[in-house]
């Protein structure tokens, strides 16, 4: 294969990589839709939950996931905002491990227009209570009583993508790449 072949092929799984983020972003049955997104803990281990894929700029090669402003991940990321997500989609067999950089934001214009959206969806009570998220309940038949507040905890993780690594698992044998700041590189699954 010709290397302007192989550049046009890189190009292409690259676009296709992306395209299939913003569908993610977008239908709630791409598998890619809830990917798991990992942090350095306060205590010194890595913490690992699923989050929700909101909004793809592939232009600025951002994704963004909303969240309580005051969970666990949020004082994580102010400590150290390198954060790794992990997609799989068993109808592609493709994984992606995604490093990024993770912006938090809870004001402003932004934050307010987006949550001028979520407040009227069904998870909207989840920025409206009055406990924190993973706070201990001492009642918890009380939760849904006392629930809601008026006051918002929401805000917006935006994360910069730095790195994916592309794997494509194969009956045919398995193929992987890296892609980053210096381009498309194959490397061994």
């Amino acid at each position: 294969m010709s290397q302007n072949k192989t550049l046009e092929n890189n190009v292409a799984l690259e676009q296709e990589i992306w395209q299939q983020l913003l569908r993610a972003s977008v239908d709630k049955h791409h598998e890619w839709r809830s990917p798991v997104l990992v942090t350095n803990g306060l205590n010194d281990w890595p913490e690992a939950r699923t989050v929700i894929l909101r909004a793809v700029n592939i232009n600025k090669k951002q994704l963004t996931f909303y969240t309580d402003s005051r969970s666990q991940k949020v004082n994580q990321l102010l400590q150290n905002p390198k954060a790794m997500m992990v997609f799989w989609s068993k109808r592609l067999n493709w994984q992606l491990r995604i490093k990024a950089t993770i912006a938090i934001k809870s004001e402003g214009a932004e934050v307010q227009k987006t949550w001028d959206k979520v407040k009227h969806s069904p998870s909207a009570g989840d920025y409206l209570s009055a406990q924190a998220p993973s706070e201990i309940l001492h009642h918890p038949q009380d939760f849904s009583v006392q629930r809601l507040q008026t006051k918002v905890h929401f805000a917006i993780l935006i994360a910069q993508v730095i790195t994916i690594d592309w794997l494509a698992l194969s009956r045919n044998g398995h193929q992987r790449a890296m892609i980053d700041a210096n381009g498309f590189h194959q490397i061994t699954p």
